[in-house]
């Protein structure tokens, strides 16, 4: 047993901030004290604090170092591995030393992410020795194929996909389906714009998935199964195609697994990027090597999947809760959670807060709490104005919505959904019908074209959407945009289609006066649309350094260095915002047409 054990992050956030640079440094820096018997290296998947990385995790003490540098490595060696004193500066704000002292993890309950940085994903000794693979013995061993479904609907657990439908019910469709064979599908093409909790739990726990999926196989009566990954994870399919090698090699995937008569194994399948192959219909065209375009149904894949045999289709997140039911209990899991969403859920936060990453809390915690006290809040000098949850498909929640309780029910209600997990945090900043175009935006570049409402419905409405940016709206837009937005939800052909319009709805719902503002005063209240702001400088602020004006490329900045403040000519400004950037005393500033007027 070595003295130190030194837990290094090595997740996609942390390994493009430079952890493998770090952990070397560290490695150097050990041997030049003759250190290196004492000290174990562990490179883990996220811990979590993504913005933060690299982070490090220290033991015996626990000590959480965050952004750590190569340069750092001979002062944490020198003055905590060999004098026992944590390097305070590069603790997390200078002062808790400990991730139980830091309200982003004490607030948190870890479940599926309970091994992500703890483990080394890529040594299945590791996971065993948590309880790895247990479950799957147990299963096979004292359990019908029925008990395990009944445990799984005992449990509440949801699909954490987005639907939120009853695991346990599907699983029980799928194996009344139809005959053998039957197939096993995790859907792990994660496609939101600023989502990575599958990457992170495909990077940090793999093992937990393919258990999750050998024990769904058994339950439903599969025997091969496959995980639909997008080809931008290149670390998490690495590790997965270690895992599955591993897997095989000590029996817990293939032939006779624990000595019975059922046999499992996965394939990889790797997906082009295309964010509608998120909908199981066109994953499954996907996989059999067609365009991936979703199909009318019924019927379902339960009945009707894969090469028309029954298949079962989770994400990766609920393959990954399924240990823990048969675990602990589908009682315990269900103790957590609300009446109608139980367990946990893991999100990853973004935007314009304190403490982005990725995190894991019970369901029906409540927005205030999750953005507050675990997300730290929005830097200081902005205000909350929003969080746009659920992805491209979710909606925009505001302030007044801060104490709404985090479930599949109480968010459908408010005009949002639960989604895989997206939560983006928006400030006083944010342009709200702008937001709400770049959603639009990319569900008009993703859709697949195969029905009208979504094909021709989004480009209507982005097109409605450019008009009012620019300044070109008019008070017919609004019930227009409406109109269309319920004509898609009530007649597209896939999910996609249906929740397009979610962002555009639910902003027109919440934030009204924005888009009121934009068509009846030609403005932008969060002076972001270019066409609707004024550019002006504050004369107490210039110190006439000329920075503007070699930066403008229309010579609308105008002015002599040192002979007092400059100005920009608005009939000459182009509102690229090259001034505001290239100031450096802040003395440009951009303000809603109204008011520069």
């Amino acid at each position: 047993m070595r003295r130190i054990q030194v837990l290094v992050c090595s997740g996609t956030a942390c390994q493009s901030s430079g952890s493998e640079r770090v952990k070397r440094a560290l490695l150097e820096a050990t041997a030049a004290h003759d250190l290196l018997p004492e000290v174990q290296f562990v490179e883990t998947g996220c811990m979590g604090p993504c913005e933060l990385g690299p982070v490090l995790l220290v033991y015996p003490e626990g000590t959480f170092y965050v952004r750590v540098r190569p340069e750092d490595a001979p002062e944490i060696v020198e003055e905590h591995f060999l004098k026992g004193r944590p390097v305070k500066r590069l603790l997390w704000a200078g002062a808790a030393p400990k991730p139980q002292e830091i309200p982003f993890f004490a607030r948190q309950k870890k479940v599926v992410l309970a091994n992500c940085g703890v483990i080394d994903p890529e040594r299945i000794e590791e996971y065993i020795a948590l309880g790895g693979y247990e479950a799957l013995g147990r299963a096979l061993t004292g359990m019908r194929p029925e008990d395990v479904i009944e445990a799984v609907k005992r449990s509440g657990l949801r699909g954490r996909g987005g639907a939120g439908f009853p695991t346990g019910k599907k699983w029980e469709l799928v194996r009344a389906g139809g005959p053998p064979p039957r197939y096993v599908v995790c859907n792990a093409d994660e496609g939101d714009p600023g989502a990575f909790m599958d990457r992170a739990v495909l990077e940090g726990d793999p093992h937990a998935v393919l258990e999750g999926m050998a024990i769904a196989a058994y339950a439903v009566g599969a025997g091969q199964g496959f995980v639909y990954v997008r080809a931008e994870y290149p670390l998490a399919i690495r590790r997965l195609e270690v895992a599955l090698a591993q897997a095989r090699k000590l029996g817990v995937l293939g032939p006779g697994i624990f000595d019975t008569d059922f046999s499992f194994d996965v394939q990889i399948r790797i997906g082009a990027g295309a964010f509608v192959c998120g909908e199981e219909t066109a994953l499954i065209a996907s996989i059999e090597g067609r365009r991936g375009e979703p199909r009318p149904r019924p019927p379902y894949p339960a009945t009707s999947g894969l090469w028309g045999r029954p298949t079962l289709i989770n994400n990766v997140e609920t393959f990954a809760n399924v240990r823990h039911i048969l675990l602990g209990g589908p009682e315990a899991f269900a103790s957590v959670g609300t009446e109608k969403s139980k367990g946990t859920k893991v999100f990853a936060l973004a935007g314009n807060v304190r403490n982005t990453g990725l995190v894991e809390v019970p369901m029906g915690i409540t927005l205030r709490e999750l953005v507050f006290e675990i997300g730290g809040g929005v830097p200081e000098g902005r205000e909350f104005k929003a969080v746009q949850i659920g992805g491209p498909s979710g909606g925009c929640l505001p302030a007044s919505l801060l104490d709404v309780p985090v479930d599949y029910d109480s968010l459908t209600q408010h005009g949002a959904i639960m989604g895989s997990g997206g939560l983006i945090v928006l400030d006083s900043s944010t342009c709200m019908v702008n937001m709400a175009r770049f959603f639009l935006e990319f569900t008009a570049d993703e859709s697949c074209g195969k029905c009208v409402p979504c094909r021709v419905g989004t480009q209507m409405m982005l097109g409605i959407l450019d008009r009012i940016v620019k300044g070109e709206g008019t008070p017919e837009d609004l019930p227009r945009l409406e109109e269309i937005g319920a004509a898609m939800k009530a007649t597209a052909l896939c999910g996609l289609g249906q929740t397009a319009p979610n962002p555009v709805l639910s902003t027109l719902r919440y934030f009204r006066d924005e888009y009121e503002a934009h068509i009846a005063r030609r403005s932008c209240p969060a002076g972001v649309c270019p066409n609707l702001v004024r550019y002006v400088v504050e004369p107490e602020l210039c110190r006439s350094c000329d920075a503007c004006r070699r930066a403008c490329p229309t010579g609308a900045a105008q002015g002599a260095p040192r002979q007092g403040p400059y100005r920009i000519v608005d009939e000459l400004c182009i509102r690229c915002g090259a001034c505001f950037d290239a100031c450096p005393f802040g003395a440009v500033r951009k303000l809603p047409r109204e008011e520069a007027r």
